[in-house]
């Protein structure tokens, strides 16, 4: 089972990784004006949510149901943890949308939302490692 815990840690770290990049990106998007970067920052987008983000999306969670019912954790930390992990579930989601609006040149935000944006992602990682590392309940 340490193997499939060292899996999950590698792609949640994966994931974590796009979803920290990915809004980052679209406030360079935002600030652009030009034909070429405007496609540019859609390439990478597209390359960044499909090629890393998803795969690392779906290989943590799998990996993690592994572990739980390899385990049988339970838990009130593990419900307060798996809430965080539907809501970085609906995050990542929301990001595909804003993904597929500046695809389609319907951004409707400026630089600073995607700013504040990148922030949730970051207080998701902070709990969720307390959680599993304290156990406080």
């Amino acid at each position: 089972m340490l193997w499939i815990k060292a899996f999950h840690i590698i792609f949640m770290v994966t994931w974590f990784a796009g979803l920290f990049y990915l809004p980052r990106l679209f406030v360079y998007h935002a600030l652009t004006t030009d034909a070429a970067g405007l496609e540019r920052f859609k390439i990478m987008e597209r390359k960044l949510f499909f090629g890393i983000m998803t795969p690392g999306a779906v290989l943590t969670i799998g990996f993690g149901l592994w572990l739980w019912l390899g385990y049988g954790y339970a838990g009130g930390w593990l419900h307060a943890k798996l809430a965080l992990v539907a809501a970085l579930i609906a995050y990542h989601v929301y990001c595909g949308l804003l993904m597929q609006d500046f695809k389609h040149d319907r951004n409707r935000h400026g630089h600073v939302y995607y700013r504040w944006l990148n922030e949730f992602p970051v207080v998701i990682l902070i709990a969720a490692v307390i959680l599993v590392v304290v156990k406080p309940f």
